[in-house]
């Protein structure tokens, strides 16, 4: 069914209202039709009720049909407006237009075909217009949203950028403070060492066998507490960058044979065999001995810790690309693969509460890794729970004297278990694979 649609003829002559009324009716427009004779009845009109279109006769007794226009349009009444023009009116009508008059029709060539088109397009124009006014009002809308949140997300940046220098600044405190404690710690912590060893000496005079228990006592727990400090300062000096590698050419199997040898009554201690296998023709290397010790002494003791029986094995091979490798291998408790994307982050431990069966500072691994990264290495990873960990350092022969000064940040672990400081270890596939070093009793 056609759309009835509400007429307003807004003229003093009754004979063109009427004209208007009957060509319209005639064109087969359903209509609902309302005649008002001046501007202010009009207006009126207009403001109580709403009309499809008004078909306003320029020439009106109390103003003329631009006033009435700019009323409407300062009252916000929106609808369309075709102007009636007499003979001579089409320049005013143009005017009319400029003013927001949706169209003109001279009253000399109304008719039944013409009139109806006009209103048609007056109609479709208007509401076209009005769809444009919504549209632009709606992008109006959300550009101003867009600015406040733009506004809102600026403050907030600015608020997290401060909240990281803050952070900054207390990691920098933090790290300071760790480095002064630990160095300060240190003498006297070497201080009661010396004095413990002085003691045990027997021409400093003989002490009763509980008097020398009390006294190992308290020298194996003073090498301990000063293992502690000497990683808390390592890792300060690695956050802040101020650990720098001192690299020379040296014996690794001879230092390797070092560090098992001073780690061996701990095994021994806890009934470990800790076995040494040698599969490198050229001992040589050029890299920081102290540090490549450290790196060994910490798997060792990570090994023994977490080894409650079995053996610890370690073994250096040649590797294609003038590399070397060093592998720990044990029959611990083993390495959840939920946990591997962790065990390298600096105070992080599997068993975080304060009545852990393994004590430690967490900085063990994660001083291994920055200085495997330092070197220019890789750590790859393999373990299960309940059968052991296999730990393999990858170095190259000789370092660049660049990986000498740098120290980078956390590194994580790929799918494979190798470390690398791209991927996002939460994304990562783990699987633990079998792996054959000579020694088949232990198979992971």
């Amino acid at each position: 069914m056609e759309e009835t649609l509400r007429i307003l003829v807004v003229d003093d002559d009754e004979l063109d209202r009427m004209e208007v009324r009957l060509a319209l009716t005639q064109a087969g427009v359903s209509i609902e039709f309302t005649e008002v004779s001046d501007g202010e009845t009009a207006f009126f009109a207009l403001k109580n009720a709403n009309y499809d279109c008004v078909f306003l006769n320029y020439g009106l007794p109390d103003q003329d049909g631009l006033t009435l226009i700019h009323k409407l349009r300062a009252a916000e009444i929106k609808v369309p407006l075709v102007v009636l023009t007499s003979h001579g009116d089409e320049q005013i009508a143009v005017e009319l237009m400029k003013a927001g008059a949706t169209d003109y029709l001279s009253k000399s060539r109304l008719s039944s075909e013409i009139l109806a088109q006009v209103l048609r397009n007056a109609i479709r124009v208007h509401r076209a217009e009005m769809q444009a006014a919504l549209a632009y009002q709606q992008l109006r809308e959300s550009h101003e949203q867009l600015v406040r949140k733009n506004q809102e997300l600026e403050k907030q940046r600015q608020q997290i950028q401060l909240q990281n220098f803050k952070l900054l600044e207390a990691s920098r405190l933090k790290s300071q403070f760790l480095a002064t404690m630990s160095h300060e710690l240190r003498t006297p912590m070497n201080a009661i060492i010396g004095f413990s060893q002085i003691l045990l000496r027997p021409k400093f005079g003989q002490l009763t066998r509980q008097q020398a228990d009390m006294v190992e006592r308290i020298l194996n727990n003073g090498k301990h507490l000063l293992m502690l400090l000497n990683e808390v300062l390592d890792f300060s000096k690695l956050e802040e960058g101020q650990l720098a590698l001192k690299p020379e050419l040296f014996d690794l199997p001879k230092v390797i044979n070092t560090a098992v040898g001073e780690m061996r009554s701990l095994a021994e201690a806890k009934n470990l065999s800790l076995l040494v296998q040698k599969n490198s023709e050229n001992p040589l290397v050029f890299n920081d001995p102290v540090r490549v010790k450290q790196i060994l002494i910490n798997l060792l003791s990570n090994a023994i810790k977490f080894t409650e029986s079995g053996s610890i094995w370690v073994e250096v091979k040649d590797l294609p690309g003038n590399r070397v490798a060093i592998t720990v291998q044990d029959t611990g408790i083993g390495i959840a693969q939920k946990d591997f994307p962790h065990i390298f982050e600096a105070f992080r431990q599997v068993d975080q509460s304060i009545t852990r069966k393994y004590p430690g500072t967490g900085l063990g691994l994660a001083i291994i890794n920055s200085l495997v990264q330092m070197m220019g290495g890789k750590i790859l990873l393999e373990s299960q729970m309940g059968v052991g960990s296999i730990f393999r350092i990858e170095l190259p022969r000789k370092i660049s004297i660049s990986h000498s000064f740098r120290t980078s940040g956390a590194v994580q672990l790929d799918g494979k278990g190798i470390l690398n400081s791209a991927q996002n270890p939460h994304q990562s596939n783990y699987q633990t694979s079998k792996v054959s070093m000579g020694y088949p009793h232990l198979k992971l």
